[in-house]
């Protein structure tokens, strides 16, 4: 895997990669915890709105030229109320924050490193904006839940090792589950770190 560049996008980039990056958001999430049935027109259309946003950053993990891996992050205020709102009733100015998106990495490509690479580069842009914070949620699943794979191995020792702590602020998301007709909703938990 020495062959692997980790780098931030550049405008016209992002723009050129949306149907990449859209697809690997697709395949990952499709797994536990996730199980997302991705939608490709929703994927284009919500990464389009980090392309279009001021101080906003998508890295990409590079195998030669394949995508193999891609992160995002985007000033909270660009962020959809879903996002803000827990922070603003917790007295936190969004202005002061940075909201990292998604990570998603081939499963190949798990253990080499790109994980903190996407945490570094995201935050190296949050600290250029002058934020004080770096901000993130994931989802919550009981741990009796059917779908859960015995090998699975939550991300919260990796993402405690990074200097994140999980906070008490948490949001409801929808989206349609593998195998579902129909959205419902989940518990989406924040984590956060001070930069400064």
């Amino acid at each position: 895997m020495s062959g692997l560049v980790v780098r931030p996008l550049g405008r016209d980039e992002m723009q050129g990669r949306l149907a990449d990056v859209a697809a690997l958001r697709i395949a990952v999430f499709r797994a536990y915890p996730y199980l997302y049935e991705g939608d490709d027109a929703y994927e284009r259309g919500y990464l389009a709105s980090y392309v279009a946003s001021p101080g906003s950053v998508i890295v990409g993990a590079f195998d030669g030229d394949r995508l193999v891996g891609a992160s995002t992050g985007v000033p909270l205020e660009h962020e959809p109320d879903w996002a803000q709102a827990p922070f603003r009733t917790a007295g936190e100015v969004a202005a002061e924050l940075f909201y990292l998106g998604e990570s998603v990495l081939h499963p190949e490509y798990r253990g080499t490193g790109v994980g903190v690479r996407f945490f570094e580069e995201r935050e190296k842009q949050a600290r250029a904006l002058g934020r004080q914070r770096a901000a993130f949620c994931a989802v919550e699943r009981p741990h009796d839940h059917p779908a859960r794979p015995v090998t699975y191995v939550p991300l919260d020792g990796f993402w405690g090792r990074r200097g994140y702590e999980r906070t008490g602020l948490t949001t409801r998301l929808s989206w349609r589950e593998v195998g579902d007709v129909a959205e419902t909703e989940k518990t989406m938990r924040f984590w956060w770190k001070r930069l400064y």
